[in-house]
């Protein structure tokens, strides 16, 4: 027997419950699959602001705001000591100016259940098999419950917010080779141990190699004295057959004048995670009766925390559409839902590819930047890479006439 429902989404995480939520003030009947049983671990640790609107629009902020996370302003960065840093109540673009770091485990199972009081059918432990359309041309998911048990939901919409696990650009063959060199990272959880007075914790730091300008660490402190750490370089520069993830990780740390000073006391007592090759795309972000949210449809890189800002700005611009093609309407996906989103999502490409070649590396750290412009770049690093009253938004590439003007 087939299940029937009004949108089934795939995924529980940020772009999925945001999505449930929003369905859910529709008056949509929601099934949500979500393979992974929460609370389960995840990076993408440090929010942008622009979070937190898509977060109100989904009647989650009070919830978030109580549940205590840690405090964030801005972002901080060092480059063989020197300081640079943004904050982002001092950005150009309307919007909340500050946000929280989170452990994701927490957070993501926190949104899961505020979309499940809504009224989303949320259920764990479902690995999706299959995806076809009946004889009416509906979709049906094929999935397999936490009981082994072969099952089927049909319904007149499905959202992918499947996150890495890009479950219909696998079914669907749609996944394409990102155009981005091919990145390894290498992260666990410490217990930090900081006690440099002069560090803050309200703001993420990352930190630039002393010898390799693309090669680049974070450290996102938690409200419970622990930190998410991470070090990012090419596939090239860890040699895991000679060495293990935490010996790798612990070498790069002690690399760093800035953070082994700052870790001088810290605690690993989380295993080492290797991701490599994150940076995907996807021929098309939408299909018949299917649309691609968040990291199932493209991720750049981790260096400015833009995939959750990216997972919950798809839901916001996907529901809306969602409700007017269930309503009867003719919907044109790519004009209304692809580009807009892709817009933004080429912004922060500029400024990712500029980081990695030390152009952008060198606008955050000079001492001649406008206040003006420094706004407008600090709203983009924010989160609100769609707002085209940002002339660096509208055009992109005008970052490389800062960047000139830096380097002169």
């Amino acid at each position: 027997m087939t299940e029937v429902c009004d949108v089934a989404i795939i995924g529980a995480g940020p772009a999925g419950s945001i999505a449930a939520a929003l369905l859910r003030k529709a008056g949509h009947k929601v099934v949500v699959l979500e393979q992974s049983q929460f609370p389960r671990f995840s990076i993408g640790e440090s929010l942008l602001p622009q979070c937190m609107a898509f977060i109100e629009e989904a009647g989650m902020l009070d919830a978030v705001n109580k549940a205590g996370f840690q405090f964030k302003n801005g972002a901080a960065f060092s480059r063989n000591d020197q300081p640079g840093s943004f904050d982002f109540t001092q950005k150009f673009s309307d919007g909340p100016g500050t946000t929280f770091q989170v452990q994701r485990a927490d957070f993501d199972l926190l949104i899961a259940n505020q979309a499940i009081a809504a009224g989303a059918d949320i259920r764990f432990g479902q690995r999706i098999e299959g995806f076809d359309y009946n004889e009416q041309g509906l979709p049906v998911l094929h999935y397999r419950n936490k009981e082994g048990n072969e099952l089927q939901l049909q319904s007149k919409f499905v959202l992918d917010a499947s996150g890495f696990g890009r479950v219909l650009p696998r079914l669907l063959d749609l996944e394409m080779p990102s155009d981005f060199p091919v990145r390894r990272s290498l992260f666990t959880h410490i217990e930090d141990n900081i006690v440099d007075p002069d560090y803050d914790r309200e703001k993420i730091l990352i930190v630039v190699h002393p010898e390799f300008k693309n090669v680049w660490y974070w450290l996102i402190p938690f409200s419970n004295g622990r930190c998410s750490l991470g070090v990012v370089a090419a596939e090239e520069f860890f040699d895991l057959e000679a060495n293990t993830p935490e010996q790798l990780l612990k070498d790069a740390v002690n690399a760093s004048p800035e953070l082994r000073r700052l870790l001088c006391n810290a605690k690993f007592d989380t295993p080492i995670t290797v991701l490599g090759g994150y940076a995907c795309k996807v021929k098309s972000l939408w299909g018949k009766r299917f649309a691609l949210l968040g990291n199932a449809g493209e991720f750049l890189d981790p260096v400015f925390s833009s995939g959750v800002t990216i997972a919950m700005k798809s839901a916001s611009l996907a529901v809306p559409l969602v409700n007017r093609q269930l309503a009867g309407e003719d919907i044109d996906w790519q004009t209304d839902y692809a580009r807009p989103l892709q817009s933004g999502i080429d912004t922060f490409r500029v400024y990712v590819s500029a980081w990695y070649d030390g152009s952008f590396q060198d606008v955050i750290f000079s001492s001649t930047q406008q206040p003006k412009v420094r706004a407008m770049i600090c709203s983009i690093l924010a989160g609100y890479a769609w707002d085209k009253n940002n002339p660096f938004v509208k055009q992109p590439g005008r970052l490389q006439t800062v960047v000139a003007l830096c380097q002169d």
